[in-house]
């Protein structure tokens, strides 16, 4: 292909992109607005789906080495009352096809795989604009720009590349997470490290619940799930962190206190996560040379398939183009026509998760979707 392709973002999808790109000899190369690969803390545990992400990964040639980053047992589920009740428990028997990695570890996998320099490091985008006949521009903050005939926006919820394509912005959606670790728990924090078991735990009732996963090393890391209106989340100092720990278990008075523990004992500042979403279906017409994967194309409710289903779109938009290298266009249409119903499906799925998560009917609803009992679609 004699077009480079130009990514925003070194995210999983951006990456798999410019892997499943490099497979197939076209060139690309990916600029990422953080300064280093090491540069913050790459999030936790991603269960890898065998029909979105595991896909995405025999494409871009890397099934065999992914399997090796696999942590066994992490696919045992939980669900807890708040009186430490348990609800649910099924242990991880091997035969899961949801297997569990560190995020941080499949990135690092992922840029290893790429040739050297493909990735810029410290190049944070602030704006694109439309040169015509499919060429446009992006800017970064240190002042350099670059012109690409096929610019794909790989930049998670903010994008600065989707305004090229639609004027859609992500709106809260009235959930906020926080998130919060616990470390060397089986020694430090045995109690919650009983509560939370091998892998994954709920403790939800209607409009909020404590969310934990083991990680690797015995790490506990927490997601609090709280329905809050922005207003009463910017209230919380959370330049203060034992201040905001304690404000947030307040919402969870009388709860048990292995439960309680995973926010109260955090060995990390409390981080809030609000929630927002671009609308579901989100679409747009065709632009020449440009187009968007991921949160920047479909940012939805968390469900577990948000970085699986990056990892999809950068694995079938490069091999779209490599499918057709002398025609940009035919391979950015071939693309979206597949990507725009299925993102659509994944966030109707994600609302409906996240209604049995947090919803009315919690937990047995929860207990029912896990055990096959409630169907997603």
């Amino acid at each position: 292909m004699r077009t480079p392709v130009t990514i925003i973002g070194a995210g999983l999808g951006g990456l798999t992109l410019a892997r499943v790109l490099h497979v197939h000899g076209i060139p690309a190369t990916v600029h990422e607005s953080e300064p280093s690969p090491t540069a913050r803390s790459q999030g936790g545990m991603l269960d890898i789906h065998d029909d979105t992400g595991q896909p995405a990964l025999r494409a871009a040639g890397l099934i065999d080495e992914f399997r090796g980053l696999v942590l066994e047992g992490h696919q045992a589920t939980r669900v807890l009352g708040p009186d430490g009740t348990v609800l649910l428990d099924e242990p991880d028997d091997g035969t899961g096809g949801r297997p569990e990695v560190q995020r941080g570890e499949l990135r690092q996998l992922l840029l290893d795989s790429l040739p050297a320099g493909t990735v810029r490091w410290g190049r944070k985008a602030t704006g694109a604009r439309a040169l015509g006949d499919g060429r446009h521009e992006v800017t970064f903050a240190d002042g350099g720009t670059v012109v690409t005939s096929l610019l794909v926006g790989a930049d998670g919820a903010w994008s600065k590349v989707r305004p090229l394509l639609t004027d859609a912005v992500p709106e809260y959606v009235g959930t906020a997470f926080i998130e919060t670790y616990l470390f060397d728990s089986d020694i430090r924090h045995p109690a919650s490290a009983k509560a939370v078991g091998g892998g994954s735990m709920s403790a939800p009732v209607p409009g909020k619940g404590i969310q934990a996963h083991r990680e690797s090393g015995g790490t506990l890391h927490t997601y609090v799930a709280l329905t809050a209106s922005q207003e009463w989340l910017a209230g919380i100092d959370f330049t203060d962190p034992a201040a905001a720990a304690a404000r947030i278990a307040e919402e969870f008075d009388g709860w048990a206190p292995e439960l309680t523990a995973l926010i109260t004992d955090g060995e990390t500042a409390p981080v809030p996560r609000p929630l927002h979403a671009l609308p579901n279906g989100h679409r747009w017409d065709r632009v020449p040379g440009v187009t968007l994967l991921g949160d920047a194309a479909h940012l939805m409710r968390p469900s577990g398939e948000g970085a699986n289903l990056a990892m999809l779109d950068g694995a079938e938009l490069g091999r779209a183009i490599a499918a057709h290298p002398d025609d940009t266009e035919a391979a950015l249409t071939a693309y979206e026509q597949a990507m725009f119903p299925r993102s659509a499906e994944a966030a109707d799925d994600a609302d409906r998760i996240h209604e049995f998560c947090f919803g009315a009917d919690t937990p047995h609803s929860l207990i029912n979707l896990l055990t096959g009992h409630e169907q997603v679609h």
